[in-house]
């Protein structure tokens, strides 16, 4: 369905150490950096990149917009939180844990603001 996910910031090398560190946590490579500045997250699915805006306004958080990371049970998704507050990241919503979403089913999350303010999270669905 997507071919990627951009996200924009003005501060790439802080937002860099911030993906970097959540991203570790799910087992992705640290990102790598294009002649234009922007930081790419490769992965079997479209890659992550974060850049400053193409119109060269100031980065802004999606509001409403959340782009959700899978991981593999509650304990990484902890890990993840952890390293997203350790690397500039701001808690927002409730605090990690179990949530009730479609039909009734249980997950297991964590929400976070990045430097650059847009909001992230890391989903645990058991079977």
């Amino acid at each position: 369905m997507f071919s990627h996910i951009m996200i924009g910031a003005q501060r790439i090398q802080q937002s860099r150490a911030f993906y970097d560190a959540i991203l570790g946590t799910l087992e992705h490579a640290p990102g790598i950096a294009d002649e234009k500045g922007r930081i790419f997250y490769m992965s079997l699915t479209p890659p992550l990149i974060v850049g400053e805006p193409i119109d060269g306004k100031p980065a802004t958080g999606a509001n409403g917009g959340t782009i959700g990371f899978s991981a593999g049970d509650s304990a990484t998704v902890d890990a993840w939180f952890a390293q997203g507050l350790a690397h500039g990241g701001t808690e927002c919503e409730d605090p990690p844990g179990f949530r009730t979403g479609n039909k009734g089913r249980s997950y297991y999350a964590a929400y976070l603001r990045d430097p650059a303010g847009n909001k992230v999270c890391a989903v645990y669905h058991p079977k």
